[in-house]
C-alpha cells in the first residue's frame, strides 16, 4: 500500500501533501487510478467529506483528474521540457537528433551512476523484474513491447537516483523519444544485429548498477548512448545512398518513357509509309494486264 494512514492532523492539505510527494517522487504516474472514495479514506484514515475535499484541490492543482463513473486518476503531469513552437523544430533540424543524443549520454550516464550507489532492494528488485520483461519480450522476438519496455528501464533507473529533477527531467525526453521526435526507433530496431547489441548493452548497465559499481554504470550508459549515435549516422547515411538511388531511378524511368513515347511517335509514320508503298505496288500491278 502506497498510502499512508495520517496519525495527526487529518485534514484535507495533509492528503494533498502526501499525494503531491508520491506524485513528484514518481511513485504516482500520469493515468495511475487512485483507489475509491470509501477505500482511500480507510487507508489513510480520514473522513470521506475530508478526502472529497482533498481531491478538489488536487484537481485545481492539475494533479487530478475525475471521469465520472470511472474515479480519480492522476493527470499528466510530465512537464514539456521545451514549447510546442520548438518540439517541430527539432524534428526538421538534424543537428537537433545529435545534440540530444549528446545531452541523454551525459545524463544517462550520470543517472546510472546514481543508481548504483542510491538504488534500495526495492529499486533493484523492481530493475531485476523490468530487465527480465525486457529478456521475455526480446525472446518473443516483440518489437513494440521491447521498445516499450526500453523507455520503461530507463525510466526506472532514472527512479533509481531518487533525484527529482533527474526523475522528471528523463520522463519529458523519453516522451519526446516515444513521440518519435529526433528519431525513429524502429530503424535502430530494425538495423543488422541491433535487438541483439541493444540487449547487451542494458544487461551491462543493469549489471553494474545491480554491482552498485558506479563508474562501470555511468561507462556502460555512455556506451550504449554512442552506439545509438553510431546506428543513426548509419541509417542517415545509407538512407542517403537511397534517396541518391531514388533519383537515379526516377531519371532512367523517365528516360525510359521519353525514348518509349518516341517510338510511338514514329511508328504511325512507318505505317503510313509501307501504307503508300504498298498502294503503289497494287496499282501498278493492276494498270499492267490492261495496257497489254
Amino acid at each position: 500500500m502506497i498510502f499512508k494512514k495520517i496519525e495527526q492532523n487529518r485534514t484535507a492539505d495533509a492528503i494533498v501533501r502526501q499525494v503531491e510527494e508520491l506524485v513528484l517522487a514518481g511513485i504516482l504516474r500520469p493515468g495511475d487510478k487512485l483507489p475509491g472514495e470509501r477505500e482511500l479514506a480507510k487507508m489513510i484514515d480520514v473522513s470521506r467529506p475530508i478526502l472529497r475535499d482533498a481531491i478538489k484541490v488536487l484537481e485545481e492543482r492539475g494533479l487530478v483528474v475525475t471521469r465520472h463513473g470511472e474515479g480519480s486518476f492522476v493527470a499528466d503531469v510530465t512537464g514539456a521540457v521545451f514549447s510546442e513552437a520548438i518540439v517541430p523544430l527539432f524534428h526538421n533540424h538534424k543537428k537537433a537528433t545529435a545534440d540530444y543524443v549528446e545531452f541523454r549520454r551525459e545524463v544517462e550516464g550520470t543517472a546510472a551512476a546514481f543508481a548504483a550507489v542510491r538504488a534500495t532492494e526495492a529499486d533493484r528488485t523492481i530493475l531485476t523484474r523490468t530487465f527480465e520483461a525486457m529478456l521475455a519480450a526480446h525472446e518473443k522476438d516483440d518489437f513494440d513491447e521491447e521498445a516499450a519496455i526500453d523507455v520503461e528501464l530507463h525510466n526506472v533507473i532514472g527512479e533509481c537516483t531518487h533525484n527529482l529533477v533527474f526523475i522528471h527531467t528523463l520522463r519529458s525526453c523519453y516522451r519526446l523519444l516515444t513521440s518519435g521526435v529526433f528519431y525513429n526507433r524502429s530503424l535502430i530496431y530494425g538495423f543488422p544485429g541491433a535487438r541483439d547489441k541493444l540487449l547487451d548493452q542494458h544487461r551491462a548497465i543493469y549489471e553494474a548498477i545491480i554491482a552498485r559499481d558506479p563508474e562501470r554504470a555511468r561507462r556502460a550508459a555512455a556506451a550504449h548512448m554512442e552506439y545509438v549515435e553510431e546506428c543513426m549516422r548509419e541509417i542517415d547515411r545509407l538512407g542517403g545512398w537511397e534517396a541518391v538511388a531514388e533519383l537515379r531511378l526516377k531519371k532512367h524511368d523517365a528516360a525510359a518513357a521519353e525514348r518509349a513515347r518516341r517510338r510511338t511517335r514514329r511508328e504511325p509514320k512507318r505505317a503510313g509509309a509501307a501504307g503508300a508503298t504498298g498502294a503503289a505496288g497494287a496499282t501498278g500491278a493492276a494498270g499492267g494486264p490492261a495496257n497489254e
